[in-house]
């Protein structure tokens, strides 16, 4: 059965809902931790950009989990105390489940997601994370605005934000395409393109990881919509 990964969002209107989102970044790990169901973990703030962002976002807050079936994640999801303790603050929530189809470098210096490709044509989803190397702090947000404005404007992507574990330094994009020949489109050309290049010669970043899923099923709304369903009636 091959292993599912989920990406949870949890929108917080009320400033005392966003301090307590704040607060649980510290907080929810021993919760998170105990859970026995649960493999890799990581508590995510958000940022106002479409990408890579160095702007936080206070009202959005995300959970990264790796679980070993679909299934087991969205009985968890629904049902432990930790995920509805963030579901009863939350003014909204989303979750995507998805299927590790390909993945390459580390997180945290390890490979948390084990790829089960099967061929198949798929609506896909996109994950970059990289620890920026502290010299080129600069360059690097320099380039951010270009690239998030080209994904912002590009009519195929579905569903896009960027979260991170720490500001500035840690920082993870993900995003949602109809199918590969999409995401390979706006990945071959243009700022990001330029970008990739630039990274690759000056090495920028300390760890990076880039991996595609496919997406499995969704729990919920976001902006009280399916970032889903205008792909599913493509």
């Amino acid at each position: 059965m091959p292993q599912a990964v989920t990406l949870t969002f949890y929108r917080f209107d009320r400033w005392r809902d966003r301090a307590w989102a704040f607060a649980m970044m510290g907080l929810a790990r021993p919760a998170l931790s105990r859970q026995p169901e649960i493999g890799f973990w990581k508590l995510l703030g958000s940022g106002v950009g479409e990408g890579f962002t160095p702007l936080p976002n206070t009202g959005v807050y995300a959970i990264l989990a790796t679980w070993p079936d679909h299934t087991t994640a969205r009985q968890v999801i629904e049902t432990a105390p930790i995920f509805r303790r963030y579901a009863a603050r939350a003014a909204e929530s989303w979750t995507v489940l998805l299927t590790p189809q390909s993945a390459i470098g580390a997180w945290s210096g390890q490979m948390p997601f084990t790829p089960a490709p099967d061929g198949q044509r798929h609506i896909l989803a996109a994950l970059t994370r990289a620890t920026i190397k502290p010299r080129i702090l600069l360059r690097f947000w320099k380039r951010v605005p270009r690239i998030s404005k080209v994904i912002g404007m590009n009519p195929d992507v579905a569903f896009k934000i960027g979260v991170g574990e720490v500001p500035w330094l840690h920082q993870v994009t993900f995003s949602i395409w109809p199918d590969a020949e999409a995401m390979a489109r706006f990945a071959r050309q243009g700022p990001h393109a330029e970008a990739i290049e630039r990274v690759r010669a000056e090495g920028w970043f300390r760890e990076e990881l880039y991996a595609r899923f496919s997406v499995h099923s969704e729990m919920g709304t976001w902006n009280g919509r399916s970032p889903l369903a205008a792909l599913e009636t493509t």
